[in-house]
């Protein structure tokens, strides 16, 4: 039984067995801070969706529940919404291995993991989600809009994969953004779209009303957290206990463990690339930016502060003027 009120029988998994001497926890203190924790973000995650009125169904992707993203393990009892970039590469692995995948061919196939996970979870309705929540717990990996984004803008443009559907994406954002006036001054020499090229294109897209690819979409709109209910939000920055909180509640300590991959590429510091590429911005773009990505911002509880202070000047004085609402 978990602490959820989740029957679990271990010696039933039928999964490989993590040895009890290598099985990570907490400390009862522990695991009270981190439910604290979790109860804080649910109320604020409450809070704020009222106040911006983000639980109120409606027609746009913002007001209606999008269960697309959904991983139900109906065996185990566990859901997840796979927000890209957010541990996403972590617990798709874990969540393969309780499909019935071996963790020793898990790491070893050439082939796409979520793709592997889609032939045994399929996609679900609101219906079968909800009914799925009635005894399972419902799980989203938060983490900071900004930081998510220059993630996957590094993995799917700087380090796209030759001739892949980002690779061709990147050529094209650089034919038709390279050379105008307000980015030509920051363009650099490279087959892959610079920074600013890529958030014109971005903005342009949200502008249009155009599809966003998973890994730039927008968490709020993407998982939909108002409309659906979540029963923990893990975060990015907490993750380490807040996964092992996580295990300990699904009962899962013995078959999945909170292993990291796909930490980044380029082995730079999160906070020296953030200086780095967000300092190539102007403070116009940032917040247009932050307008698109403000509810990840505002019900996950993160701050655009730290980086408008390394914005650039806009670059003309009619440039629109913005302000953080």
């Amino acid at each position: 039984m978990t602490g959820d009120g989740l029957c679990l029988d271990i010696n039933q998994t039928r999964l490989p067995l993590i040895p009890e001497y290598a099985v990570q926890t907490l400390t009862p203190q522990e695991m009270l801070q981190v439910e604290q924790r979790m109860d804080q973000r649910r109320e604020r995650l409450k809070d704020k969706c009222s106040a911006y009125g983000l639980d109120v169904l409606g027609h746009d992707s913002w007001h209606t529940p999008n269960t697309w993203e959904f991983l139900v393990n109906k065996k185990y009892h566990i859901i997840w919404c796979n927000v890209f970039k957010a541990a996403s590469s972590s617990w798709m692995f874990n969540f393969n291995v309780l499909a019935g995948y071996s963790p020793s061919y898990l790491r070893k196939t050439k082939k796409i993991l979520l793709n592997l996970a889609r032939e045994r979870y399929p996609r679900v309705t609101l219906d079968e989600l909800r009914e799925a929540q009635n005894d399972s717990l419902t799980f989203i990996i938060a983490r900071n809009p900004f930081e998510r984004l220059l993630s996957a803008y590094r993995d799917k443009m700087v380090f796209a994969l030759p001739y892949s559907f980002h690779d061709k994406l990147g050529r094209s954002i650089v034919r038709n953004y390279r050379k105008k006036p307000s980015l030509v001054a920051r363009a650099p020499n490279t087959k892959y779209p610079s920074f600013p090229e890529f958030v014109n294109w971005l903005l342009d897209q949200v502008k249009r009303g155009s599809f966003i690819d998973m890994h730039f979409v927008a968490a709020t709109s993407f998982c939909t957290p108002c409309l659906i209910r979540f029963d923990m939000i893990l975060k990015f920055e907490s993750l380490t206990e807040d996964q092992l909180y996580l295990i300990e509640k699904t009962g899962l300590k013995r078959v999945i463990a909170p292993v990291w991959r796909n930490m980044g590429k380029g082995g730079r510091k999160t906070h020296e690339l953030q200086q780095q590429f967000y300092a190539q911005l102007t403070r116009h773009e940032m917040l247009e930016l932050y307008e698109y990505y403000k509810y990840d911002f505002e019900l996950f509880d993160y701050d655009i502060q730290e980086y408008l202070q390394v914005a650039r000047p806009d670059e003309s004085s009619g440039s629109p003027t913005a302000t953080k609402n």
